[in-house]
C-alpha cells in the first residue's frame, strides 16, 4: 500500500462496517506504511470514535494512538517515522 500515513474516512459506517474497514488496512499496511489516519467525526456522537480507541489501544500491530484536538480523528501508530 502507499507510503507513510493512510487515512480512511469512516463517516457514516457503523462499528462492524469500520472495524472491516480498518482490519484490511491493517492487513494490507506495508513497512513504509507508519499511520493510518482514522476520520470518524465526534459531532453526531462519540460511538466510533469510543469503538476505535476501545478496540485499537491494545491491538499487536498499533505501537499508540494519537487523537486530533477535535476528538473527530484518531490515529493508529504502527509504527515511528
Amino acid at each position: 500500500m502507499g507510503p507513510g500515513v493512510i487515512t480512511a474516512d469512516l463517516h457514516g459506517k457503523n462499528a462492524y462496517q469500520a472495524k472491516v474497514t480498518v482490519e484490511a488496512l491493517l492487513r494490507r499496511a506495508d513497512r513504509a506504511t507508519y499511520r493510518l489516519r482514522l476520520i470518524h467525526g465526534c459531532h453526531g456522537g462519540t460511538a466510533l470514535r469510543d469503538f476505535i480507541r476501545e478496540t485499537y489501544s491494545h491491538h499487536p500491530q498499533v505501537q499508540r494512538l494519537v487523537f486530533s484536538p477535535d476528538g473527530g480523528v484518531t490515529e493508529l501508530v504502527l509504527r515511528e517515522f
